[in-house]
């Protein structure tokens, strides 16, 4: 996927999360973030937006945003000035150098982890107002599950927050012709399902027994790996 296909998704992506702010109740609780209302996910995704501009025009990565406001113009306003403030600085060259918590070190990284990072909350947040949660785009979905096997799983391992996996897991898109294997040797069991229901298992939005999943091998053996936490 590149640049300008990365950004516009987060663009829709953005204005769907904002959509969320300007017409549900504040106070919904987003159960697929523990114990965070919709205000502390807006709070976290807008200071999010504002930690990447930081890392990209200072390559730094020690900002902290404040709280967001509790008013709803008023988070509305802040919110979409953080918005505009990462759109900007993820619009220059995606070869172009930035911090990042893991290679590549440039805006490019940004501007595929944002886009994921925010559709996974633009869904919380339709999710926990009750109503039917958007499923993520194909394209951009089987990106997500490639980005869990290449940073988010190392990143958690590295962290010692997760050990190394001892067996395999295989991953199939059934609508993208992806397929990804996690851990060592011949896999144990395939999971297979649409990107998106894929994705939102490996940031366990979804169980392992939704319907549109399909398990192949050793059920059991493949769902012990993913109860490891994959992602943050």
């Amino acid at each position: 996927m590149d640049s300008a296909a990365y950004l516009g998704h987060l663009r829709r992506e953005l204005d769907a999360f904002r959509a969320c702010l300007a017409g549900g109740e504040l106070s919904a609780p987003v159960e697929t973030c523990g114990e965070w209302t919709l205000l502390d996910l807006a709070g976290h995704l807008g200071g999010q937006n504002l930690w990447v501009a930081t890392a990209v025009t200072e390559r730094r990565g020690d900002y902290r945003a404040g709280p967001p406001p509790r008013e709803r113009a008023a988070l509305l306003a802040w919110y979409d000035t953080t918005c505009a403030a990462m759109l900007e600085a993820l619009s220059g060259d995606p070869a172009a150098e930035a911090w990042t918590f893991h290679p590549p070190h440039t805006i490019g990284f940004w501007q595929r982890r944002r886009a994921l990072e925010t559709l996974i909350h633009r869904w919380d947040a339709e999710h926990a107002l009750g109503g039917p949660a958007g499923p993520p785009d194909p394209a951009l979905a089987a990106d997500g599950v490639a980005e869990v096997f290449e940073i988010m799983a190392p990143r958690q391992i590295v962290r010692g927050r997760a050990a190394e996996p001892v067996r395999a897991l295989r991953v199939a898109a059934t609508d993208t012709d992806g397929s990804w294997t996690y851990g060592p040797g011949e896999p144990v069991a395939t999971v297979s399902g649409p990107a998106g229901d894929l994705l939102l298992l490996l940031w366990g939005r979804l169980p392992h027994t939704a319907p549109s999943l399909t398990w192949h091998g050793d059920p059991e053996s493949g769902r012990q790996l993913l109860n490891a936490p994959l992602v943050p």
